[in-house]
């Protein structure tokens, strides 16, 4: 069985984009290390750090 881990995409407190990767086991594994003004910019982002959705 393989494990995925899940991605949470969510707007900071000065409403700009974010993601976190989020293992299995409830623990983060990566974040983005900037806010991103439009949600396609940070899922982008996200793509070149493994996220594939």
């Amino acid at each position: 069985m393989t494990s995925v881990d899940s991605w949470e995409f969510y707007t900071d407190s000065e409403g700009k984009w974010r993601w976190r990767r989020i293992a299995s086991n409830g623990r983060i594994t990566g974040a983005s290390s900037q806010g991103y003004a439009n949600k396609s910019d940070c899922i982008e982002n996200a793509r070149r750090n493994g996220y594939q959705g």
